[in-house]
């Protein structure tokens, strides 16, 4: 309950939670709250989703869905962190990590609080092609909103530098666009998490990508 603790402080008092980060206040201990309790929230709703299809898929979108967010942040937070230093910050490691799992947290109470309007479509769907854009849908406002306070976090962890913020200001915004491209790459390769008729498969070929796929998506519930 102490890991599940910290992140209702996180989304009770987001101001002071990000005070704490920049003041270095027990960062480890928020990592590993914020990892346990991100994952299980990550791990439901995968679980609701490939609830689509059959039960090898909802135990194959448990695991999926946190690994998809926790790829994500590993193949970027190098990036962000090493280019960061090189312009002149001089926040830690684990202030930035702290911070990412932040934002990673709140995605994942986000979609812990859609858990039951997506079990409810579920349930009353039978439309595939809606349930999987509506699901898309929640996903994209999830992310938007979790990288709006990581954005927020980063503008509080510079205030006391001068020195390359406008530089590092640019960086982030540029990053915060790759981070959005790398996880939608990666939620691609890592498909299926809801699982189309057919037999069940834990990963599909690598053909097109995920942008084509929504567009003909939209397509087909438009009549196209």
């Amino acid at each position: 309950m102490n890991y599940f603790s910290v992140l209702v402080k996180l989304l009770q008092d987001r101001q002071s939670f990000l005070e704490e980060i920049h003041k270095g206040i027990k960062l480890n201990n928020k990592i590993v709250a914020l990892l346990i309790s991100s994952a299980g929230f990550f791990g439901i709703y995968g679980a609701i989703i490939g609830a689509s299809h059959s039960w090898m898929q909802v135990v194959s979108s448990f695991f999926k869905l946190p690994a998809l967010y926790l790829l994500t942040l590993l193949i970027c937070f190098p990036t962000l962190y090493i280019f960061s230093i090189i312009f002149g910050s001089k926040r830690s490691f684990t202030q930035y990590l702290t911070l990412l799992m932040t934002a990673e947290a709140i995605m994942s109470a986000i979609l812990f609080g859609f858990a039951p309007i997506t079990l409810f479509f579920l349930i009353s769907t039978q439309s595939y092609d809606f349930f999987l854009l509506l699901n898309v849908a929640i996903l994209g406002l999830a992310g938007f909103l979790g990288i709006k306070l990581f954005y927020e976090g980063m503008q509080l962890l510079a205030e006391p530098e001068i020195t390359g913020q406008d530089t590092r200001t640019k960086l982030l915004q540029f990053w915060l666009l790759l981070y959005a491209f790398v996880g939608t790459q990666m939620a691609w390769t890592l498909r299926p998490f809801f699982g189309s008729s057919g037999d069940f498969q834990l990963f599909r070929d690598l053909e097109g990508n995920f942008y084509v796929n929504v567009l003909q998506i939209v397509g087909r519930l438009l009549g196209y």
